[in-house]
């Protein structure tokens, strides 16, 4: 195989695994409370981290502050405004089911768990559609620059930084792509298909982006403090606009404030580890 081919092969493994993040889903349809808070607040943490580490750093070593600034403005000023897009998704599913959906049971009304906890069904699926359109997008922009970023490794010669990079992303991956799937299972849209559209939201464009950061790397290298800056912006912004407001609404606050501390860790020590 061609080295460009080494690379598109990296990298689509490390988007993939964001579907590993909904693996859990294809066996439960029904969230505690207490996991589902903790799950976002990991998440968002995680994001956080990512943010941090595998795109603002990288971006403030291969170019200027004013650059990842305004990168940064940009990228959380496009979430918001998207975010204004779809406030009122919820309008378009009311009525008839939509296909790939499940149906909701009357009687699943107000469930609960083995230990008593109380545990919430498929319901209000508007505000959890909207959510997991935000995060999948999020999701998806911020696999741009990193796959860009593996390219650019690759075409550097630096072989082993792109593997570590790559590496980096699909752990950071799997606990974004449950970020996606717990809302969009929530909002009834089967497990199968939240598997296939979570896999498919780091799948996708991160082999592109490291194609292209490979084959035009001396253009690509120059676009990339931008980038870098505008998807952690919007990570951001989606973490502090969705994520965190959802997690802290059922009286699991310290919950998922300190699985937000046990991400945000997490990826200190994969950037760490992997020096990446």
């Amino acid at each position: 195989m061609s080295p460009l081919e080494d690379v598109v092969i990296v990298a689509t493994i490390a988007g993939c695994m964001t579907g590993v993040g909904a693996l859990p889903l294809l066996y439960t349809d029904r969230i505690s409370h207490r996991v589902y808070d903790g799950s976002l607040g990991l998440a968002a943490g995680i994001m956080v981290g990512a943010a941090v580490f595998a795109l603002v750093l990288p971006g403030l070593e291969l170019g200027s502050p004013l650059e990842v600034v305004a990168g940064l403005l940009a990228g959380g000023g496009f979430l918001l405004a998207v975010n204004a897009v779809f406030p009122h998704l919820h309008l378009l599913f009311r009525g008839e089911r939509v296909e790939g959906t499940k149906e909701l049971d009357p009687a699943d009304e107000f469930p609960t768990a083995e230990d008593g906890a109380v545990t919430e069904p498929l319901r209000d699926g508007g505000d959890d559609l909207r959510r997991a359109a935000l995060v999948g997008g999020t999701v998806t922009i911020h696999n741009v620059p990193e796959g860009l970023a593996v390219g650019i490794a690759f075409a550097s010669g630096e072989t082993a930084l792109g593997i570590a990079i790559a590496t980096a992303i699909a752990v950071q991956n799997v606990p974004d792509g449950f970020a996606m799937a717990v809302p969009a299972v929530r909002a009834g849209v089967s497990a199968p298909r939240t598997l296939f559209y979570t896999t498919l939201s780091g799948g996708v464009p991160e082999p592109i982006a490291a194609a292209i950061g490979f084959s035009l790397v001396a253009v690509v290298s120059g676009l990339f403090p931008l980038a870098a800056g505008f998807a952690a912006g919007a990570m951001i912004a989606v973490v502090f606009r969705e994520l965190i407001p959802s997690s802290h609404g059922h009286g699991y606050a310290d919950t998922a404030t300190a699985a937000f501390v046990v991400g945000f860790a997490l990826m200190l020590v994969v950037d760490t580890v992997l020096a990446v």
